[in-house]
């Protein structure tokens, strides 16, 4: 059974950074799609970003162009996600995830992470 591990999460002021990781026990991780989405309570699980399988291509949802940026090792089969400038409604738990192609619905990912909780205070 594939596993997908989280960690980096935690708890900074608005404004500050945190990078995020994961790491995928997928045999095939190379030629799959990555990705992270977050889920705030009360709300639905929403994409955040993903990057192609060999890295040259990224996706990030309008919120957090700009301050967000995310990355790969494949030789590492760990995803990150850099985030700075955080904001308060950045808060949520951060969701590591791996598909076949780029896509914003949740529904498309397979192989979900636990999660990680980012809380950002104002």
């Amino acid at each position: 059974q594939v596993q997908l591990v989280e960690s980096g999460g935690g708890e900074v002021q608005a404004g500050g950074s945190l990078t995020l990781s994961c790491i995928s026990s997928e045999r095939d991780w190379t030629s799959l799609t990555a990705g992270w989405f977050r889920q705030a309570p009360g709300k639905e699980r929403e994409f955040v970003a993903d990057i192609s399988w060999n890295g040259g291509t990224t996706y990030l949802t309008d919120s957090v162009k700009g301050r967000f940026t995310i990355s790969r090792d494949n030789a590492k089969k760990t995803l990150y996600l850099q985030m700075n400038d955080l904001k308060p409604e950045d808060t949520a738990v951060y969701y590591c995830t791996q598909s076949s192609a780029h896509t914003t619905d949740a529904d498309m990912f397979i192989s979900w992470g636990p999660g990680t909780q980012v809380t950002v205070s104002s």
